[in-house]
């Protein structure tokens, strides 16, 4: 995970509380959606491309652009961004 000072969203950063006293951090969707109030209204499967997007944002392959585009999708727009998608995690049910 990058460093929260050089990552562009690092406002959204949350911390939890693991055993023995220490601790993680994780990109959290409802802090981004207090900027971004499309995302509390998106379909699952788009926040989890959000919540990727977000978390391998790196400025140069996946850019803070790119979160932006994501995180004020809109379902009837015309689509004409790609947008990059870095598969680390998927849960199948």
């Amino acid at each position: 995970m990058p460093k929260p000072a050089a990552h562009a969203f690092a406002d959204t950063l949350a911390q939890f509380k693991l055993a023995a006293g220490k601790s993680g951090q994780f990109f959290s969707l409802p802090k981004l959606a207090q900027t971004h109030p499309n995302v509390a209204r998106m379909p699952i499967s788009m926040r989890i491309v959000l919540e990727s997007v977000l978390r391998n944002c790196d400025g140069k392959k996946v850019t803070a652009e790119h979160v932006e585009q994501l995180a004020n999708w809109k379902p009837n727009a015309a689509r004409v961004d790609e947008i990059p998608f870095v598969v680390a995690r998927v849960v199948l049910q």
